[in-house]
């Protein structure tokens, strides 16, 4: 893919290399880590602390009964995607006690993974809304888990109540070739709506 010319937000990481920011975010136990870890170049930075009996009426854990840690600030890690693109990669907490954190980690944001889990489609939503009101664009993801219901793409388009030019991407969080294909949707994403940005009216 050629990024030449890709001259949204972002500094240079070297001769000829652009760095991007690009957030991954999703509701409580969506696979945000799990996606950092599985593609990241370097060895991550994770914030994970061990779920405890004392936030057992705060953290939501209906469909996620197995979690036993949780992200309590963000991830971090880095991907170069071809010679010419660095990715930096924040994984935004997902409970909403940690939710006032979210604004300073999408300053500076090129875009954004929405992360969804079919089997809990609302704990996606508060994710959205917060891409749709800081504009910053976004692909979804449907991580697959092992008893994730399908539903046609149309269907979760309603459910979601997104716009119809926004990609919706099956993927496996804990893949990496999965987890830079649904970066790489992204990059085509934000290349798309740039060139019709830049379409004379």
């Amino acid at each position: 893919m050629d990024f030449k010319g890709f001259d949204r937000p972002g500094s240079a990481a070297g001769d000829g290399v652009r760095s991007v920011k690009v957030m991954i975010a999703g509701g409580f136990g969506t696979g945000k880590t799990t996606m950092v870890r599985s593609v990241s170049d370097i060895k991550p930075l994770t914030t994970e602390e061990t779920l405890t009996e004392a936030s057992a009426d705060v953290d939501h854990l209906i469909g996620v009964a197995d979690k036993t840690q949780t992200t309590v600030s963000l991830d971090f890690g880095k991907i170069g995607i071809n010679d010419e693109l660095v990715l930096y990669l924040f994984g935004t907490p997902g409970q909403e006690r940690f939710w006032f954190l979210w604004n300073g980690l999408f300053k500076g944001a090129l875009g954004a993974v929405v992360l969804v889990d079919t089997r809990r489609l609302a704990s996606s939503f508060r994710a959205i809304e917060e891409m749709e009101r800081q504009e910053v664009p976004f692909v979804i993801a449907l991580n697959v888990f092992p008893d994730s219901p399908r539903f046609p793409v149309d269907e979760i388009r309603d459910a979601l109540d997104i716009a119809p030019d926004i990609p919706v991407v099956a993927c496996d969080a804990r893949d990496r070739s999965s987890s830079r294909d649904v970066l790489v949707a992204l990059i085509r994403h934000l290349k798309d709506r740039s060139a019709v940005a830049l379409e004379p009216r």
